[in-house]
């Protein structure tokens, strides 16, 4: 028998917003709010902002990149995460979870470098 739990899906209205702008951008607490969320090999994978704080993002990409390389957030990515632009006109908020990737070094790859003649000496052949 199929039972069916209807669910709400969060929106902006049901959840609280997990950080507040004033009148800047604030990289280092967006930073600090990401890093307290990374738990278990894994990261969020959105940055959803509402229309004041995605105004703010432009403003602070724009400072650093310049205003013509800022005119929409569409296909962005901030600190890693995917930067959502939702209808809300105050909210922040991180989602989603994707694997963090670890750097491997590639000299580790590598098969492990023998002596042929002490190779040879410990090598038992029949």
């Amino acid at each position: 028998m199929n039972t069916r739990h209807d669910t709400p899906i969060p929106d902006s209205k049901m959840l609280t917003p997990e950080l507040h702008m004033r009148d800047v951008w604030d990289a280092r607490a967006v930073s600090e709010l990401i890093r307290s969320k990374c738990r278990f090999g894994e990261t969020p994978a959105f940055l959803f902002v509402g229309r004041r704080e995605a105004a703010l993002l432009r403003q602070h990409l724009a400072e650093a990149f310049g205003s013509e390389s800022v005119t929409t957030l569409h296909q962005t990515y901030y600190m890693g995460l995917e930067v959502v632009e939702i209808g809300s006109d105050n909210f922040l908020f991180t989602a989603g979870r994707k694997a963090i990737r670890t750097l491997q070094d590639p000299i580790a790859r590598r098969p492990q470098w023998r002596d042929r003649e002490t190779e040879a000496m410990w090598q038992l052949r029949i």
